[in-house]
């Protein structure tokens, strides 16, 4: 009787479990679109799965049905496992135009063993320049991490499973432009670079291993300010960028962020000595006339 009880139970936990694994599983229909690699994009499992795929005709991509001016948006995503040497995996916001604003995630593939490169930048006004490179410290491809941008009017910081990686700070009063105007789209993609994505491009794309697969999973832009126009007014919601955020306890957290706190910049600087691999701001051939005023400020967002 006592054996059937706890099976009657362990049954019942089980299923109570993967409700609430339903319930809470972001359903990509609802936020997504998929807009190119005509069918080598596809959601999955009702929705809680998306995979790009990418072969020798083409790759694919997709992008978020809203806009959003400031936001906090997270994916969770597993990169192209084996040997995914010149093809690119990305998660970034971009606006329209020529004269776009964009923060970048960019997963650099690489020669089976070699660890993927992470390759952010960010774009002001159409121009960008800023990249910044690391390794990462864990295999992408074995499972799911997750990977987030945090843009609000004071500054711009990248995570990778909640660690700060890099950090992009407002400074206007110097004359450094800055993404405050310009709503902007997520979108994701798989696309060859072989030209350039692995060593340069000195490895190329061996398409015998395709064709190659990125998988996503829990979009999450909850944190997000949704910008739209109504009756000719431009509103944002849950927050308002031009004032006060809303009275949500969590988009008042991100959105009201002037800089990070003593914990997260022990993290960053870990990070940075660590793993990073390329710093615009130390790159002094290449700005022979001198480094971006960005990079030589006080409190600076370069490494240490």
């Amino acid at each position: 009787m006592v054996s059937h009880t706890l099976l009657v139970m362990s049954i019942s936990l089980f299923l109570c479990l993967n409700i609430l694994l339903v319930v809470h599983a972001k359903d990509f229909n609802q936020d997504i679109d998929i807009t190119w690699g005509d069918g080598r994009g596809n959601i999955l499992n009702n929705g809680t799965l998306l995979n790009l795929g990418l072969d020798q005709s083409s790759g694919s991509g997709f992008q978020s049905k809203a806009e959003y001016l400031y936001g906090k948006v997270d994916m969770q995503i597993k990169l192209v496992p084996g040997n995914s040497a010149g093809t690119v995996t990305t998660f970034y916001l971009k606006s329209q135009g020529l004269t776009w604003d964009e923060i970048d995630f960019e997963f650099l593939g690489n020669v089976s063993g070699d660890p993927y490169i992470v390759h952010t930048n960010v774009y002001t006004q159409g121009k960008g320049d800023r990249e910044q490179q690391f390794y990462l410290w864990f295999d992408p491809t074995a499972e799911f991490h997750n990977y987030s941008i945090l843009w609000n009017p004071s500054h711009i910081v990248f995570y990778i499973d909640g660690k700060p990686i890099r950090e992009f700070k407002n400074l206007e009063a110097l004359g450094v432009a800055y993404p405050k105007n310009q709503p902007m789209r997520m979108y994701g993609s798989l696309w060859n670079a072989n030209d350039w994505a692995t060593r340069g491009g000195l490895v190329k794309t061996n398409w015998s291993q395709g064709p190659f697969v990125a998988s996503f999973m829990n979009y999450n832009s909850e944190n997000a300010c949704v910008w739209s126009i109504v009756n000719g007014t431009t509103t944002t919601s849950p927050c308002n960028p031009g004032g006060s955020s809303s009275s949500s306890t969590s988009a008042s957290e991100w959105f009201s962020q002037r800089g990070m706190d003593s914990s997260n910049k022990k993290v960053l600087r870990w990070v940075q000595r660590k793993f990073m691999v390329y710093n615009y701001c130390k790159d002094k051939k290449r700005f022979s006339k001198g480094l971006p005023v960005e990079c030589t400020a006080k409190n600076k967002n370069t490494k240490s």
